[in-house]
Order: structure tokens, then sequence, then C-alpha cells
């Protein structure tokens, strides 16, 4: 049985990425929440029934059942995971859920750019992948 409670898929190229992992990692005192980072030499896309590229376009979290989510409800699990779940709880609200997956599919979009702006570009260039949405998402 694992002993974690929620799986964080992160790409490692990407700094803002890979900043609010190391984040959570310094939060992550019961080892409830686990890490991958899907740039990695040798991850394998397979393993969780999709491709490199939908990885990279938003980012996603599993349970350890495998059942896999995306976007802001990876952001509230992995919080919760690590006692912070009340930071995120008002973006799970009725009305606001929408809102915030439409910021966080703005920042997706646009995290190379941001990063830049605050001099935490992506080195590798590998973070730079369109963002499209999958059907029924919209």
């Amino acid at each position: 049985m694992n002993s974690w409670r929620f799986k964080l898929l992160y790409d490692g190229d990407c700094p803002l990425c890979q900043r609010e992992a190391n984040f959570l990692q310094r939060r992550n005192r019961h080892g409830w929440l686990a890490f991958e980072d899907i740039a990695a030499p040798g991850f394998d896309p397979a393993k969780y029934h999709t491709t490199q590229e939908e990885l990279m376009g938003v980012i996603h979290g599993v349970f350890p059942d495998g059942c896999m989510v995306r976007k802001v409800e990876v952001f509230r699990e992995a919080y919760r995971a690590v006692g912070l779940g009340w930071v995120l709880a008002w973006t799970g609200w009725p009305g606001l859920r929408r809102l915030a997956d439409r910021g966080y599919e703005w920042f997706a979009r646009h995290r190379i750019f941001i990063g830049r702006i605050f001099g935490r570009s992506c080195e590798t260039g590998r973070c730079a992948v369109s963002v499209r949405p999958k059907p029924g998402d919209e």
C-alpha cells in the first residue's frame, strides 16, 4: 500500500513549477504528497495513459487508485495533502471553480513569459508546450 495520498506530476524543467514543487516538498511532513518529475530522463507518460504533450500542457495529479485530476484540482489536492487545503478551498466553491480553472489555463499558456518576468526562464525550452483544452473542458 502506498503511504502517499496524492502524487503531483510536475515539470522539473519549468522554474516556476519546480519552485512550487519545492514549496510543497518542504511542507510534506507526513509524506502524504508524492512527486514525479515529468521532465526527468526515463519518465514514461504511458504509465498514466496519456502523452508528454498533454502532461506538459496543464498540471496533472494522480491518486493511489490511478484516478487522475488536472488543473486547479491538482493544487487543491496537493495543498490538502500537506495540510494547507484551506488556502485553496475557495477555488472549489460553486461559481469560483470555473473561474479558477480559467485563470490557471491562462497562467499555463503564459508560464514561460511569466517566469522570464521574474527572472526564471525555462533553460531547456521543453516547457514551452501549447495548452489545448480537452474535450469537455470548454
